[in-house]
Parts: structure tokens; sequence; C-alpha cells
């Protein structure tokens, strides 16, 4: 196959291999969703593997579909969660009653689609080889297959996050190739617009999965910008961007603004988990009791506790750092281990599947970055992820569990280090006018 040229397909390539894969993926993860349940049934009062998180979002859902006011415990917490995942799981609830079987079926389902989109994502970037063998690495990978099923929301900000990503692809694309000797017209400032407000509704969408991912629009807009060199296209798109964020964001905010008297874009989650990461008896891990001893969401608002737990995590950072560097380093440590943390996995032959599945990847990650070093746009669209989490996560706690969502774009790089193919041109050459 001429790398030169996507468009042409290999024999094994095309619908019926990706429909074949994606059939083998939807098996797998709904084998392990009935597996799963299965275990869970016969110890009551277990609900899922890893529980807490499961739990909270279940009991989200449950409110929504009852029509009950969106919050959690008591004092009641009514910003602590955004919305996304609840009301994926509350769309089950709503079919098929509250049966954990057919919701982890549903997850089965999102899981796949996950896997088509690492497929397209691939395939945009570096051709169809590629899209396909990171599609068959999606599908079969066991980390994956296991969190597709579980009530929480990997899987689907894997699902959102990576369709942001490759919005934003399609648009930096879109806007590279304007052409300031062509002039143009209202109608193609009109199509800038709307390519940027699709954009922007992505980031969005996967920000009310995952709050963090609030960051991506206002940077995409900047990377718009400077790709168009500044030109009038690209003031269009990122105003496009911003406005396809703002039109899902602030009613989310002036929600919590009615519920907690202050408008908040995401949750009122930051500062505990800010302080679970950087306080004095932290260690890396997520360990949250504190909440309970320290009685302050008791005596304060939900605002006011999460400001309160802000400045403390703030203050030990300031008279600590060195410890806060020695934090740092551990969670980032837990962040790319290729063991799992958790005690749910404690499991040796789980541990060790794991780690035989997991090395080659970063083995062939860091193969595929070397081969296609020259290409800085499938380098960010591939590695944004990883970075931005390492990061966040060097901060807050950190857990192999937070790395999930970031490998599927990996998977592009992955794929061209099994390949040895990355030489697809970054950028189309399409006429402006078709643009």
């Amino acid at each position: 196959m001429d790398e030169s040229r996507p468009d042409e397909r290999p024999a094994w390539a095309g619908p019926r291999a990706l429909g074949v894969l994606l059939a083998c993926a939807l098996a797998i993860r709904l084998v392990l969703a009935f597996g799963i349940q299965t275990h869970l049934d016969v110890q009551p009062g277990r609900f899922d593997l890893i529980e807490g998180d499961a739990t909270g979002y279940w009991e989200l859902a449950r409110r929504i579909v009852q029509g009950q006011p969106y919050e959690l415990y008591t004092p009641p917490r009514r910003a602590l969660r955004m919305p996304g995942f609840p009301l994926l799981l509350a769309g089950s609830i709503g079919l098929f009653g509250e049966r954990p079987l057919a919701a982890r079926c549903l997850l089965a389902v999102v899981g796949t689609a996950a896997c088509g989109l690492v497929y397209g994502f691939g395939r945009t970037l570096a051709g169809e080889r590629v899209g396909i063998v990171a599609a068959a690495l999606a599908a079969v990978s066991p980390t994956f297959s296991v969190f597709s099923v579980l009530f929480l929301s990997e899987s689907a900000f894997a699902l959102t996050s990576l369709a942001s990503l490759w919005g934003g692809v399609i648009l930096t694309r879109r806007m590279a190739v304007c052409d300031a000797r062509s002039p143009r017209s209202w109608t193609s400032f009109v199509m800038d617009f709307a390519a940027g407000l699709g954009a922007g509704l992505l980031a969005a969408i996967a920000t009310h999965v995952r709050p963090t991912w609030i960051v991506v629009a206002p940077l995409l807009a900047l990377v718009v910008i400077a790709v168009a060199r500044g030109r009038l296209a690209g003031w269009f798109a990122a105003a496009g961007v911003l406005c396809g964020c703002a039109l899902l964001i602030v009613p989310w905010g002036l929600r919590n603004q009615r519920v907690t008297g202050h408008f908040v874009p995401t949750t009122l989650w930051l500062g505990a988990s800010l302080y679970d990461g950087l306080r004095p008896e932290a260690t890396g891990g997520s360990e949250m009791s504190f909440i309970e001893t320290d009685g302050i969401y008791a005596t304060e608002t939900e605002y006011n506790a999460d400001r309160i737990y802000r400045r403390k995590a703030i203050e030990f950072a300031w008279a600590n750092p060195g410890r806060v560097l020695e934090l740092a380093l551990n969670k980032l440590g837990r962040y790319f281990a290729v063991i799992p943390n958790a005690d749910q996995f404690a499991d040796w032959r789980a541990r060790l599947l794991l780690a035989v599945w997991s090395l080659p990847l970063f083995v062939f990650a860091a193969r595929g970055a070397w081969l296609a070093r020259g290409r800085t746009e499938l380098l960010v669209a591939t590695l944004f992820s990883l970075l931005f989490f390492a990061a966040v996560h060097s901060l807050f706690v950190g857990s192999l569990r937070y790395r999930l969502p970031a490998e599927y774009p990996l998977l592009v790089l992955v794929a061209i280090g099994l390949t040895g193919r990355a030489a697809i041109p970054s950028v189309p050459n399409v006429p402006s006018s078709e643009v």
C-alpha cells in the first residue's frame, strides 16, 4: 500500500474489516458484562468491582429518572459530579429499569463505539492501515474491555474526549488550508464558525463527563487562530469553538448558581480532590476519609467547603515544596504503572495479564512517536490527553485508571510503531475554495 495515497484500502481493510473488529469488541464486552454481573450477584451488598464512585453515579442516575434533586449525601452536595455519565446510566434505567446488567450491556456498546472512533481518528491522522490496527488493539485491550462495563466514567469519557480530539484535528486542518490570496465569501466564514461550533460542542460534551476537559475549548481556539495565521477565518472558527462550548456549559453553570448561589461551570469537587493529593497524610493514592473526620461539609456550604479545601491544599504545597515534588513523582509512577493499583485487581494473574499487555504498548508507542517525529499534528493529537492528565494527576492523585481514556488516542502511535508507517501528509492538498 502506498501510504501517500490513504484513500486506497488494502484487501483486508475497509467497512467489512471494521465491522468484524467492532463485532468482536462488542462480544468481548458483553461476555464480561454477564460475567462480572454474575460474579457480583453472589456477593450480597457488592455493587461493582470498583465501588464508591460507581455507587454515586448509579444513585444520581436513579434520581434523574425519578425526578428527584440531583444531589448526594447529607448535607446534600448538589454540584459534586458532572451530569454526563449519570445521564447515560439514567437512559438505561429509564428504558430497562434498575437492572445493572442492562446498564452494563449499554456501556459495552459505548466501549465498542469508542473502538470505532479509534479507527476513524487513526485513519484521519495516519491512513487506513494504522486506523485498523489501532481499532483492533482497542477491541481486544483487557483494560478497555473490563472498564467498559464498570459503572465508572472512563469509557464514556474516552468516547467523548476522542470525538473532541478528532473534531479538533478536522477543524485545524480546515484552517491550515485557508489561502490568504483567495477571497472568502461570508458563506465561507459562516462555515468556519459552524465548524468551530461543532468542535466546541464536542469539547463541552466531554466536559460534561470529566470536568478537567473544560480547558480544551479555549486551548483549541488559540490553536485555530495560530494555525490560520491570524486570518479572519481563524477568528470566526475560534469564536465558534467558544460559543459551542458555552452553549452546553453555561446552562449547567446557571443550574449550579440556582442550587448553590454561585456560578460554577463544572463542579465543587476540585477542592476536596486537590486536598486528597496535597495534605500531610497524602500518599499519592486516594483516601478521602478526612471528609468525614474534618466535618467541614457538615458546617459549611458546599461552595465554602470547596474553597476551604483548596486553600488548605495550596498552603500545604507552599509550605512543603519538597514533599509536593516527592508526591508528584509517586503519583506519576502510579499513573504510568503497567500493573493495576486498585486492590480489586490484586490477583496476580490479572496483574500479569495487564503487565504483559501494557508494557509492549508503551514500547511501540515510543517507536511510533519516533517514526512520527516530524508530524507535529499527529504527535499533539495522540499525546495531548496522556500528558495533560499526567500533569493534572501529578497534583491530584495518581492511578492507572485515570490514564485509560488517554490510551485510546495513544493507540494510533502504537499502531504506527507496529506497522512502521507514519508518512502521511498532515494536511491534505485541498484548495481553499473547497474548504
